[in-house]
């Protein structure tokens, strides 16, 4: 497989960074982050805003996510 650069600017560099997890490639990271339609693609079937929130709603618990494995790791480090 081959490969490409890109450029990408800092703000967006470092969202992925933050979602990207601790096994993963930046090019697995991008991969995983946009391999499945977004729920704006079902565009005519849900209201716009409704869309918008269930969006809000899946960053909002995968961040909960991250911060409760952070979390987790913290608790593991004081253990050592």
């Amino acid at each position: 497989m081959g490969t490409k650069t890109v450029r990408l600017d800092e703000d967006t560099y470092e969202r992925i960074k933050r979602r990207k997890r601790p096994d993963e490639t930046f090019s697995e990271a991008i991969d995983r982050l946009t391999g499945s339609p977004s729920l704006a693609e079902f565009g005519g079937v849900v209201e716009r805003d409704r869309v918008e929130r269930m969006e809000a709603a899946i960053e909002a618990a995968d961040e909960a996510d991250e911060s409760g494995v952070d979390d987790v790791l913290e608790e593991f480090d004081g253990v050592r």
